[in-house]
């Protein structure tokens, strides 16, 4: 098949042929129609982490057609149109069948740990594909499934309730597009940050009360923050917390090391959370969230072949939502 590869980490994706994988008997093989970008694709040309195995297929996201179904398969059909869950967990050990796939002995991350979709098709296990949502165009279902459900876990880890202030640091990021939506949603009061006016102001315009620039002391006292930028955000996201506060993190896009006086801790009585991806049933939950109409930021779309031109807007900085591919 035709894909965007990584020979080498470091290193520069290139397009070319590589074999497509076989299909597994709990395995289905999906003809992408589109696929998303996350920072993941940066992190890998940039060996951080590198990929456990070399040439890697990149895309964490994707959209498409079932086009193969391994011999044990009951619940998909070819021709069937699914969103790709990345959170990949096997679906049938004591752990995903309890409900709590994020701790499957073979969890990991499509794009990441397991060649992804930046191709002609992807192989998933059954459990790790749903139903496209029915009125949603295909760069949208392409492109909630990462950062949404990592944005929807937090949110319920962090018990957030109607009627409570949500923070969301560095609007326009993926993470940040999706929690701004789903706190939306759930009948929040919502502020954001961010380096950039214009992103600051789209945020205002899709609903947030007020958006403050990154970084500096904020004149908010909130029940919940959700922060992915770690080191620059960390010091004014925990400032912001009112008592008994709740700090949701998933990532470090500005750096991973942070300091913590754990006086202000204890004293604040705030809870410190660390979520990644999520479950089977938060996928489910989040499947049906976009089906009914939950706004899916897509910041612009790309041929395949410009892939390129699209890493390039997502290591500047310039989008607000997702970047899409159009297979």
């Amino acid at each position: 098949m035709h894909a965007w590869v990584l020979d080498r980490s470091p290193g520069e994706y290139r397009y070319g042929e590589v074999p497509a994988p076989p299909v597994g008997p709990r395995e289905v093989r999906v003809r992408v129609v589109a696929s998303a970008l996350n920072r993941m694709d940066l992190w890998l040309a940039l060996g951080m982490p590198k990929p456990p195995v070399l040439p890697m297929v990149p895309g964490c996201d994707a959209a498409g057609v079932v086009a193969e179904v391994g011999e044990e398969v009951s619940r998909w059909a070819l021709g069937d149109e699914v969103v790709v869950n990345p959170s990949l967990a096997c679906g049938h050990c004591p752990e995903c069948l309890a409900g709590r796939s994020v701790y499957c002995a073979s969890w990991a991350i499509l794009g990441e740990h397991r060649s992804g979709a930046h191709a002609e098709s992807v192989v998933v296990g059954e459990a790790n594909v749903v139903a496209r949502p029915a009125g949603r165009t295909w760069e949208e279902s392409a492109c909630y499934g990462l950062c949404g459900l990592t944005a929807y876990r937090m949110l319920r880890r962090a018990h957030l309730s109607a009627g409570e202030t949500l923070l969301v640091t560095g609007a326009g990021g993926g993470v940040a597009s999706a929690a701004l939506a789903i706190g939306l949603q759930m009948g929040a009061t919502v502020y954001a940050t961010s380096r950039h006016e214009a992103k600051r102001e789209r945020a205002v315009a899709l609903g947030a009360a007020a958006s403050f620039p990154s970084g500096e002391p904020l004149p908010v006292e909130a029940d919940v923050v959700v922060d992915s930028s770690g080191e620059p955000t960390w010091a004014s996201s925990l400032g912001a917390l009112k008592k008994g506060g709740r700090l949701a993190v998933c990532g470090g896009t500005g750096g991973g090391r942070v300091e913590l006086s754990l006086p202000k801790l204890w004293f604040g009585q705030y809870e410190l959370i660390g979520s990644t991806m999520g479950t089977f049933s938060e996928f489910d939950e989040l499947t049906r969230l976009v089906a009914g109409g939950l706004p899916v930021a897509v910041d612009s779309t790309f041929q395949l072949a410009g892939y390129p031109e699209a890493l390039a807007r997502l290591r500047a900085g310039e989008q607000f939502g997702k970047l899409v591919l159009r297979h």
